[in-house]
């Protein structure tokens, strides 16, 4: 709905316009707000701020846990953008998998790092509404 709330996430880059590249031409995410240190970013309805930072970004070793990324209920969708990734050469942390345990109902998934070492898993879930049950 357009009412509905949209989750944003600020994250630090190292530089502005590597960054911006990785997320429009990697992952494929449409550009918004743009200033002289911060980029806003689409990615895959999430308001993405990219704030040139680069005493704080980290590389995937010392993110510990730390990580975000997208869900996509389309099977389809979630191997082209994967593909895509896989055909610009992104840094790949994890090959996307299936997971066997039950309580994981069938999740694959795959990490990946943008340039400034920020995580993002890439998941799809057969049963996406299954994800909301208590």
């Amino acid at each position: 709905m357009a009412d509905d709330p949209i989750l944003h996430l600020s994250i630090p880059v190292d530089d502005l316009g590597t960054a911006r590249a990785f997320y429009e031409t990697v992952l494929g995410c449409p550009i918004g707000r743009t200033r002289d240190d911060w980029i806003d970013v689409w990615f895959f309805g999430c308001q993405l701020t990219l704030q040139e930072r680069p005493d704080e970004a980290r590389p995937p070793e010392r993110q510990g846990v730390a990580h975000f990324g997208a869900t996509f209920p389309d099977r389809a969708d979630f191997d082209r953008v994967v593909e895509r990734a896989r055909a610009h050469g992104a840094r790949r942390l994890t090959e996307p998998s299936a997971e066997a345990a039950a309580a994981l109902s069938g999740k694959v998934a795959g990490k990946l790092a943008d340039p400034s070492g920020n995580v993002i898993e890439l998941k799809h879930y057969p049963d996406v509404a299954g994800l909301r049950a208590g």
